[in-house]
């Protein structure tokens, strides 16, 4: 029962950090229709300028400077290099992201060099924050949990019960009306982008300490973003949600177990149980759990 009930937490707030990493590419996606390679690149700058930012003034002062300068070069990214490609189709947009990773990987590595940075949880966050029989669970997954679920709220909010949500909504399926009634089109794409770059931004905010924060991070996680947006639905937020639930526990629960299964132990398939299951879900369900809209 511990062991169930300790691994369940850990796979919620595992999944609800890559909701938080993949809700910004999801919203990217069902706005704008442009894929975004570089994605899990803007959550490894997010962990890193947490990290500057955490040595100068603070953790808390990180938590909010971090995710606006990634949002920052979001907007310049689409503003000077993905609306100019934007008018070649979805394939210029995927190579120039594609190359973008490469480069935000490059310029990670001449500015912090090839080695982890010293990247910790703040004092505050550090400790149990209550006791499963034996085993302690510490305050810093509560509060990713927390600021997770905070952060769909607000995403639910902002698009559906504001006016700039309905502009940015109207926007993509109805371009030109949008424009005729004096909205500036380009403007609130370049604002979506730089949104969903500054949620990446956050999500390596949160989870650069509480795992590992070097070069690697952004390459670790990327195929796990797709996965969930594949399989929660190509532009589906909901989907996304619950994908990320699903994958998260997933990996949490397999990693842990050794039950065996055709001569090999579930915790050495785990890594490739999330692409199994997507795989299984394009062949049975191609738009994937909650998805509409066709890629």
């Amino acid at each position: 029962m511990e062991f169930f009930l300790v691994q369940a937490l850990n796979g919620i707030s595992y999944g609800l950090l890559l909701f938080m990493l993949s809700s910004g590419l999801t919203l990217v996606f069902s706005l704008m229709g442009v894929l975004n390679f570089a994605h899990a690149s803007f959550y490894m700058l997010g962990a890193y300028f947490a990290f500057q930012v955490s040595t100068r003034i603070g953790f808390w002062p990180a938590l909010v400077i971090a995710p606006i300068l990634v949002g920052a070069i979001g907007m310049l990214v689409e503003r000077f290099g993905l609306r100019k490609v934007h008018r070649f189709g979805h394939v210029a947009e995927l190579l120039f992201t594609f190359g973008l990773a490469y480069l935000i990987d490059e310029a990670v590595h001449l500015i912090w060099g090839r080695s982890a940075v010293d990247y910790r949880v703040p004092p505050d966050l550090d400790g149990p924050l209550f006791e499963i029989f034996t085993t302690q669970y510490p305050i810093y997954r509560g509060f990713m949990m927390l600021v997770s679920v905070a952060m769909l709220v607000s995403i639910w909010l902002a698009l559906t019960r504001t006016r700039i949500g309905l502009v940015i909504q109207a926007a993509l399926t109805y371009p030109q009306t949008v424009e005729a009634l004096g909205h500036n089109v380009p403007r609130v794409f370049m604002l979506v982008f730089g949104g969903g770059a500054a949620l990446a931004g956050l999500a390596g905010v949160i989870g650069g300490n509480a795992f590992v924060t070097e070069p690697g991070m952004a390459a670790s996680v990327g195929p796990i973003i797709f996965v969930i947006v594949v399989v929660g639905g190509m532009g589906s937020l909901a989907g996304a949600f619950i994908a990320s639930l699903l994958i998260g526990c997933l990996q949490t629960f397999s990693v842990a177990l050794d039950w065996p299964i055709f001569g090999l132990k579930v915790s050495q398939v785990a890594p490739v149980l999330p692409y199994l299951l997507m795989v299984l879900l394009l062949i049975f369900r191609p738009k994937g759990l909650m998805g509409t809209r066709e890629g």
